[in-house]
């Protein structure tokens, strides 16, 4: 049938044109078609422009176009997840703060002679065989008859040593001789200047108890603070087998601490302090705790306004070994943190007035993306093992004490005890130290994990902190002052206070402002967005559609036409095998048909008659016909027998 004449011309037409636009058969193509319709003036001219100079230029002029706009963008999405720092200050009625209070001293000295007898024994032999120090017999507190067995064979193991000339040759405390030591020096005082001279380093050696060879020596250019360093040690050991309701009882209680409290202008007494015990300063008392569900505030500043308390120190009653400061430490925080005395406690001093003003502030930081805080320590694998809200410090405590569990098996005594686990001593611990002293060495250089683990809060009270002291009490009524105080406390005491016994401390609000300091969003998703579009049209002369148009293209159209190339390959690929595989298949039929020619002959023997006629005949070949005359037998051999012809033939044959 013949093509109707408009059929014809559409059939011409898209034989000749080329396919265009997202059904362009390549990427070339399909590129073509886009820089000469897109509203992006860079591209249509790099197509346009005739010359190679003036299509390079505008190529270049294309090229650093795109790349200020990836710039800009990358700064733009930088500064979407930075933020802006707004302070905020208010006037208003405050809460007061928690002040916990704790002695300088944990425990009494006279209660804890029954304890650390043998303990002080081998500290007074260090200070006489060292320095030549010795006490009179008369001023000798214990006998050896007091003495309790709280591990002499571990102060035999790890005595005080004496080192010659910075070698590895010590004096040992216990027996006087001189004995080569190996191990690892840790010099833990190496901010001190040390003077030259050898006879000033102090330390001990600590040794792996399951691996002898495996030592650690700890040297000190100070003997002070090597005898404080080995007399901690073994006093964690001794407080660490002691029950916690003995030591509350071996420490100070509230009528011993405080003898005087006001607040707000007005009385207060033990019943608004609560107790905690803590392992390295003994019992601790908290006021405004909000143990009770009540906290209070204030709502005058000035030192008239806050917490004056008058502290009793019992100067005489210390531990000359354990502490070498006399007063008291506080530490201002919020309710709910817990007050990390050892860390960030502020001293008071004996005999003088202590006054600390405060000034009040809240901070808040964004969680991720902008920082890497957490709001409530719940996304921290770490277990908070003191029963307050999350902190820095307490997730870094924590973090510690676990690893000191289960690297050596016990809990370190100046933090809390993690569930099922127990205190290191002597006795179930004997390697404790050594494991003990090679994991704070890890912790301090970030080794364990635990700084990169922890996180900052992302909300926090803080209280800054302005101290200033006076001479108190004074000369001229420093005897009143006295007596009247000795009054107040002689229900339990029979003697005359001693003014380097007393401690006064004023805690108060400098004023009432709050300062909210809180982190904003620096850009908002529509300010992003319009960022992003003056970009765009500034460089590329580019909208929202054109920005469409670039994804249609580059993304959908050119993913289009690469699966279209690799579909029309493994497409032609299969067409070629399965057309080899039928050709291969009509090969092996011929050769079957060949081989099926005579099934009967199986022999050599050429067939007979009778065998031929039972061949089967091949499928394919046309059935056999009668032949074909043979033309030959038709001629007349005599031709005589026709001479007579018939009459009706002359006439035809005249014709």
């Amino acid at each position: 049938t013949a093509m109707a004449p408009r059929k014809k011309i559409t059939a011409k037409i898209k034989k000749t044109l080329p396919v265009t636009g997202p059904q362009a058969p390549t990427l070339s193509e399909l590129m073509r078609w886009y820089c000469l319709n897109t509203n992006t003036h860079g591209c249509r001219r790099i197509v346009v422009s005739r010359g190679r100079l003036r299509r390079f230029i505008w190529i270049l002029l294309t090229l650093s176009a795109v790349g200020l706009i990836l710039w800009q963008c990358a700064e733009l999405l930088m500064n979407y997840y930075s933020a802006s720092v707004s302070v905020t200050v208010q006037f208003q009625k405050l809460p007061f703060p928690a002040v916990t209070i704790c002695n300088i001293n944990p425990y009494k000295y006279s209660a804890m002679k029954d304890y650390l007898s043998e303990l002080d024994k081998e500290t007074k032999n260090a200070l006489e065989t060292f320095y030549g120090f010795s006490e009179g017999k008369s001023k000798v507190r214990r006998s050896v008859g007091d003495m309790n067995s709280t591990g002499s064979e571990f102060f035999q193991q790890i005595p005080l040593l004496k080192f010659e000339d910075f070698s590895r040759t010590v004096t040992d405390l216990h027996s006087g001789q001189k004995r080569k030591i190996e191990g690892k020096v840790f010099h833990k005082d190496s901010s001190i200047v040390n003077s030259g001279d050898s006879n000033d380093i102090i330390g001990f050696q600590l040794c792996d108890a399951n691996n002898s060879s495996e030592c650690a020596l700890y040297t000190f250019s100070s003997g002070v603070n090597a005898i404080q360093e080995w007399y901690k040690l073994h006093y964690m050991n001794i407080m660490a087998q002691i029950p916690l309701e003995t030591k509350e009882k071996l420490s100070y209680s509230a009528d011993d601490l405080i003898l005087t409290c006001f607040f707000d202008g007005l009385s207060c007494d033990k019943r608004h302090f609560t107790r905690f015990h803590h392992p390295l300063h003994g019992n601790c008392y908290t006021f405004n705790s909000g143990a009770n569900g009540t906290v209070l505030s204030t709502s005058t500043g000035g030192s008239e306004y806050g917490l004056h308390v008058v502290l009793y120190i019992d100067e005489a009653d210390y531990n000359p070994f354990l502490v070498t400061s006399t007063g008291a430490k506080i530490i201002v925080h919020d309710q709910n943190e817990y007050p990390f005395i050892e860390d960030i406690g502020t001293e008071i001093e004996t005999a003088a007035a202590t006054s600390i003003g405060m000034h009040f502030t809240r901070s808040r930081k964004l969680s991720k993306p902008y920082s890497d805080c957490t709001e409530t320590g719940a996304d921290i694998p770490v277990e908070n093992l003191y029963n307050k809200s999350y902190s820095l410090q307490i997730c870094l405590h924590s973090c510690f004490q676990r690893a000191m569990v289960d690297s050596c098996g016990c809990a370190q005594y100046a933090q809390p005890l993690p569930a099922g686990a127990e205190y290191c001593n002597y006795k179930k611990n004997p390697n404790w130290m050594y494991c003990y002293y090679r994991l704070h060495e890890k912790f301090v250089k970030e080794q364990l994990g635990c700084q990169q683990i922890c996180k900052d809060a992302c909300s926090f009270k803080e209280w800054a902190l302005t101290t200033s002291i006076a001479q108190w009490p004074s000369t001229v009524s420093e005897d009143w002052m006295l007596r009247v105080l000795s009054w107040d406390k002689g229900q339990k005491m029979n003697k005359k206070l001693n003014k380097t016994d007393l401690a006064n401390l004023m805690v108060f609000y400098k004023d009432l402002n709050e300062r909210f300091i809180s982190e904003n969003p620096a850009n908002t998703l529509v300010i992003l967005l319009s960022n992003f579009g003056g970009q765009l049209g500034l460089w590329m002369s580019c909208s929202v559609v054109c920005v469409i148009e670039i994804v249609e293209v580059f993304f959908i159209d050119s993913l289009s036409i690469v699966m279209r190339r690799r579909w029309q390959k493994a497409k032609k690929w299969w067409d070629d095998r399965k057309r080899k595989q039928g050709r291969k298949a009509s090969q092996e039929s011929e050769l079957e048909r060949q081989g099926h020619e005579n099934p009967v002959c199986l022999d050599e023997d050429l067939p007979t008659f009778n065998t031929a006629l039972r061949l089967p005949l091949p499928q394919e070949s046309p059935l056999p016909r009668t032949p074909p005359p043979n033309y030959s037998t038709l001629r007349l051999e005599n031709s005589s027998a026709f001479t007579e012809q018939l009459p009706d033939t002359l006439d035809v044959g005249q014709h």
